[in-house]
């Protein structure tokens, strides 16, 4: 990967051809994790851009994007392989119907490649034609701890194991990016193995350059309000404050509503878009909204 990518500055470059915008501290991590060949967590709130540096790094080198989703109780079978039970039943069915079916060859034939379905750790260890995948392992901390213990061998060979046709090592390791909204602590023996960064909220003008990328026919005036009226929302007591992915949607809700600027009714009417939980939206509406934005426009005119 190092000589498709030479310093920060091209990361900065490629990444912003994806419209993702990227302060210098990502940007040298990732620079390190490419050339290095060493997986990067990231870990941060929800909705910070985590998972879309991932994406944004795969359409970036034009490698295929491999996406593991972690959930409560994935185990290893689940994401390197599984046998495809039905074919299996139909060809010993088929095997039956036409007698004299020698077992022990019609085992051989069931636990081959036709039959085996390929799960993403898997496929990431498969040669790929445009170069080694992107695999993204998204909100691992939603895994439990043997999981995390099977990956650590996974990640430190780069091969998986199939009882019934052996070991799959990858001829070029896969770019590895693990991601954790932090609701549980990951083992240290896992971070270790990995380069790691906080993937933090971002200042106002950093917020400001993301929302241009990525919604662009949103007037400035507009944009200045959307953002600074997010950035309030996060210093209030809330449940689950809002991300920058929930700073997008809301704008471009706005534009499709026509929006010019702000208004407490707009504001109560278009909620839905940044906060996820109704006790959050109940705190903000009415007199809430209104004196926000009152302050968030005070801030924001000119000394």
């Amino acid at each position: 990967m190092s000589e498709e990518i030479g310093s920060i500055d091209d990361v900065q470059a490629l990444l912003a051809r994806e419209n993702y915008v990227c302060g210098r501290a990502l940007a040298t991590v990732v620079f390190l994790a490419l050339r290095l060949g060493r997986p990067l967590f990231l870990e941060g709130e929800a909705g910070v851009g985590k998972t879309e540096i991932a994406k944004a790094i795969s359409a970036a080198l034009g490698r295929r994007l491999i996406r593991l989703q972690c959930y409560e109780g994935l185990d290893a079978a689940s994401a390197v392989y599984e046998w495809n039970f039905p074919e299996q039943m139909i060809a010993i069915r088929t095997a039956e119907a036409a007698g004299g079916a020698d077992r022990d060859a019609l085992k051989d034939e069931l636990f081959t490649e036709d039959y085996l379905i390929e799960r993403p750790l898997l496929q990431a260890m498969r040669p790929q034609v445009e170069g080694p995948p992107v695999l993204l392992i998204d909100e691992l901390d939603r895994t439990d701890e043997p999981f995390e213990a099977f990956l650590l061998e996974a990640l430190s060979d780069f091969q998986v194991t199939i009882p019934e046709l052996g070991t799959v090592k990858a001829p070029h390791p896969p770019i590895v990016i693990l991601t954790s909204n932090r609701t549980r602590e990951v083992h240290d023996a896992l971070k270790r193995r990995c380069l790691y960064h906080w993937v933090d909220y971002p200042g106002f003008d950093r917020e400001i350059e993301i929302l241009e990328a990525r919604a662009p026919e949103a007037a400035a005036a507009l944009s200045r309000e959307v953002v600074a009226f997010v950035q309030r929302l996060r210093t209030e007591d809330l449940f689950k404050k809002p991300g920058v992915a929930e700073t997008i949607d809301w704008a471009k809700c706005l534009l499709a509503l026509d929006v010019m600027e702000l208004s407490p009714e707009v504001i109560a009417d278009t909620l839905g878009a940044i906060l996820k939980y109704q006790d959050d939206i109940q705190r903000i509406q009415g007199s809430e909204a209104k004196r926000i934005l009152d302050e968030v426009r005070a801030e924001l005119a000119p000394a």
